[in-house]
């Protein structure tokens, strides 16, 4: 398996786990007083998702100078 294909993938199921964390931020968020820290649960998965689309955006350049 390629690199290219598993950070692919890894960026796939990050964003659907950064969306399920965004949903529990917010159904957590209705309730009286939450925890500060409950705010910042998106956060690592977020900065995962930015490398890893930071790398499958500038894939296809690296590409072409190489060809």
């Amino acid at each position: 398996m390629k690199l290219s294909h598993f950070i692919r993938q890894f960026h796939r199921w990050m964003s659907i786990i950064f969306t399920l964390l965004v949903i529990a931020v917010i159904v957590i968020s209705t309730r009286p007083s939450p925890p500060e820290w409950v705010f910042y649960m998106p956060l690592p998965a977020l900065a995962l998702m930015l490398l890893s689309g930071l790398y499958l955006f500038a894939l296809p350049y690296f590409r072409k100078a190489s060809a």
